[in-house]
């Protein structure tokens, strides 16, 4: 599989990062997609370098979780995108 997954537990969230295998990825990768499992009881932060169609199956997985942000470096946070939780909302910054 071209796309691998690490998963990082922290406290309050689980940060999934993904690495693609030389960088480039293609739709029909998306077939055999095993993505972890994560605590859906926590929020998740997704990181890595990917097309946004990656981004939307990913977010896609997780939108059970109690939140989900997607990480910017020049934030040093996930900015939140979908949450459940209502101390956290859209745009939050968790760092």
């Amino acid at each position: 599989m071209a796309i691998q997954f690490k998963v990082e537990e922290k406290e309050n969230f689980s940060l999934v990062e993904f690495e693609i295998e030389g960088g480039v990825c293609n739709p029909n990768d998306l077939k055999g997609l095993n993505m972890p499992a994560i605590d859906h009881t926590k929020g998740v932060v997704i990181s890595g370098r990917g097309p946004i169609w990656l981004y939307g199956v990913i977010l896609h997985e997780y939108h059970p979780a109690k939140w989900v942000g997607v990480f910017d470096p020049r934030l040093g946070g996930g900015v939140v995108v979908q949450s459940h939780d209502p101390e956290v909302k859209v745009g939050d910054v968790v760092k």
